[in-house]
């Protein structure tokens, strides 16, 4: 439906824009947030620098490898080697707070609102705000769940206690053998939910996530709705950004806004009906908590 050549970048003025976006929200009759890793490196979860320094210079300086991404590619040859970088990962990840309160920005935001969010990020975030966990989708996963490695079945375990035992246990990068989680049904490894290739389980919460999802959009496809995008890339744009884009072309009620530092695009078909802010996600929310 959109060419690539009729893609327009943030254009206005910063605060006219900012005003633009405080009056879609107060008009809205529905919002529907869309999330991408951007949202998260604006709360602090950022995969390099001293964060990365501070828990992996060990496995740095062991491999060489400078950021958590490419760590969690790399073959390590052993089990409790492997389960000893992830869990530092899930564990940072997951079950540590952001260092930036931008989620509960958001929550404060839409909290009052007829909301939905769909999001590509794993880390849990917006639960861990205070989100309703019936208006939430994660496609992709969730580091907080293990999988049959198989799978044998499309069914996820809870992981917490396993990976906070593993983080208290590891020694020299390795964990207990006795710690490497196995599928309770056929007895093969473990491992993450996450949608990497076509061995990643949709479990029945996924599935009614899904449904509560498009039940959302279906009863109010023809309403005020805003369609707010946070720091979503090009990586899997057919989640959220060209959906995004579609409805908003279908119908001429709706909103949509992009906030993304370096990438707040539109496509000139609905350049009239969106919003693109090129800047910080955490300060535009800031901003926009504070009028």
């Amino acid at each position: 439906m959109f060419s690539r050549m009729s893609i327009t970048k943030s254009t206005g003025n910063y605060s006219d824009n900012i005003q633009r976006l405080r009056d879609a929200l107060d008009k809205a009759d529905a919002v529907v947030i869309g999330a991408g890793a951007g949202l998260s490196t604006a709360a602090g979860f950022t995969y390099t620098g001293e964060r990365f320094d501070r828990y992996f210079s060990d496995f740095a300086g062991k491999y060489g490898f400078s950021d958590m991404y490419s760590g969690g590619f790399y073959p390590f040859a052993a089990q409790e080697e492997f389960w000893a970088y992830w869990s530092r990962y899930i564990f940072i990840n997951r079950y540590a707070d952001a260092p930036k309160p931008v989620y509960e920005n958001l929550l404060s935001l839409v909290h009052d609102k007829d909301y939905f969010v769909i999001t590509t990020n794993v880390d849990h975030c917006f639960q861990k705000a205070g989100f309703d966990k019936k208006r939430l989708f994660y496609t992709q996963g969730d580091y907080g769940l293990f999988q049959c490695s198989g799978p044998c079945c499309q069914e996820t375990f809870d992981n917490e206690d396993t990976i906070r035992q593993m983080m208290e246990r590891q020694t020299d990068m390795r964990i207990p053998s006795e710690l490497l989680p196995v599928c309770p049904h056929c007895g093969r490894p473990l491992t993450m939910n996450l949608r990497a290739d076509d061995k990643f389980v949709e479990d029945e919460g996924w599935h009614r996530a899904a449904e509560r999802y498009e039940n959302f959009l279906r009863t109010r496809r023809n309403g005020r709705i805003l369609f707010l995008e946070l720091g979503v890339g090009y990586n899997t744009p057919v989640i959220i950004k060209y959906p995004f884009w579609r409805m908003t072309a279908q119908n001429r009620a709706a909103t949509y806004a992009c906030i993304n530092y370096g990438e707040a695009i539109c496509p000139t078909e609905i350049a009239g009906q969106s919003i693109c802010i090129d800047s910080d996600i955490g300060e535009v929310l800031e901003i926009l908590n504070n009028r």
